[in-house]
């Protein structure tokens, strides 16, 4: 249907209100309509790489959406896994999946209401982006990971420069060790349409 939620909408987002309006619309159909549909595989590229780079469990997917990147961290042997996001319909979708030990509401422009350092690692897909969250997300995410625990995050790579994430990651420099970046397709080869060929930045790092 012309007036399902889709990307570009996602795009337009200004404020967490936003977001929470957007998602609880799109919740339902957003596997297919827009995951399966698109040839979305950001979430294989965000879980394999914190696997490649020795992230184990328990882990705290940031953004978890309707769960696709914590699905693929279990399929990987990666566990346990939380999840948070700003949108409870989407975390529903995610619960149904039966890969996180546990879900829960969260905006961290706020602060995740956790305790420092209870996470080993954390990941995000597809959460740092235009329109979504930007740099100073990052900070709820390196409180909630112990030292020495390893972070994975996509960034858009058309928004890196422009939206401060490359300033947000030089700011964080002298808390973070490890530091690799790498850049891969957002959209696997087959995939067609006016974003099919984004890419994004995997910031890989451990907290110091």
């Amino acid at each position: 249907m012309s007036d399902d939620p889709d990307l570009n909408r996602a795009y337009a987002l200004e404020t967490p209100a936003d977001s929470v309006a957007l998602y609880a619309e799109w919740a339902a159909s957003y596997d297919h309509s827009f995951a399966q549909n698109s040839g979305y595989i950001l979430h294989l590229e965000v879980a394999r790489y914190f696997a490649l780079m020795g992230g184990f469990g328990p882990v705290l997917d940031v953004g978890a959406g309707t769960g696709l990147c914590g699905e693929a961290l279990t399929a990987l042997g990666v566990g346990p896994v939380d999840g948070t996001d700003i949108s409870q319909p989407m975390l529903d979708q995610a619960k149904a999946k039966g890969a996180y030990r546990h879900l829960f509401t969260g905006d961290v422009y706020d602060g995740l209401d956790l305790p420092e350092g209870l996470y080993q690692g954390a990941v995000s897909s597809g959460t740092f982006t235009h329109g979504h969250v930007g740099p100073q997300g990052i900070e709820a995410v390196l409180n909630a990971v112990r030292s020495g625990g390893w972070i994975v995050l996509s960034v858009n790579a058309q928004h890196f420069q422009a939206a401060g994430f490359a300033a947000k990651m030089d700011e964080i420099a002298s808390r973070i060790t490890q530091m690799h970046q790498v850049e891969v397709a957002i959209y696997a080869a087959e995939a067609t349409g006016p974003h099919a060929r984004d890419t994004a930045l995997l910031l890989a790092f451990r907290k110091a």
